[in-house]
């Protein structure tokens, strides 16, 4: 029973351990597809000519979740009536966060760059979303570097804090 009891809290912490690693590797890969939903943003609004709605469709399809999710909740929010294109972008954000590994400096930057989306004209709005890119550009280097620093860790720590309440335990 105590073998079976060690071997269930082993496997709980090594699990956590590699949850918290995976989500630390899942945010640099979530900013390059947020960076390339952007720059296809920028496509549509400059060339394409594209309203936001349909824009944001369009992005919602070529992107993997749960990036795919902020642009389709965005599309949808933008079809009431009522709400204007930051506050759309605001809760949008606020209700799709969660699903993603991004941080808060993240949440930052797209929270600006929503102040400034539908509020100009085309250049400058292309000037909005290369410098929003500029800035997750930056965090993206932030995150592989704590993706380099941190991951390996994170697995080891799960682990062995396992192995620490194992031997406590006994």
């Amino acid at each position: 029973m105590k073998i079976l009891g060690a071997l269930i809290i082993l496997i709980a912490t090594t699990l956590i351990g590699f949850s918290f690693a995976n989500r630390l590797s899942n945010r640099p890969k979530q900013l390059r597809h947020l960076k390339y939903a952007l720059q296809t943003l920028e496509a549509e609004i400059m060339f394409g000519h594209v309203p936001l709605k349909e824009a944001s469709n369009r992005l919602a399809a070529q992107v993997p979740k749960p990036i795919a999710t902020i642009f389709l909740l965005f599309s949808s929010s933008l079809e009431e009536e009522s709400t204007n294109v930051k506050i759309a972008w605001e809760k949008t954000l606020i209700k799709a966060w969660p699903e993603t590994a991004l941080g808060k400096p993240e949440f930052e930057i797209l929270m600006q760059f929503g102040a400034t989306l539908g509020q100009h004209d085309r250049v400058q709005q292309q000037k909005q979303i290369r410098l929003t890119l500029s800035h997750l550009e930056r965090e993206e280097a932030d995150a592989r570097d704590a993706q380099a620093r941190h991951e390996k860790m994170l697995k080891s720590l799960g682990v062995l804090s396992g192995l620490l309440i194992i031997v406590l335990l006994m």
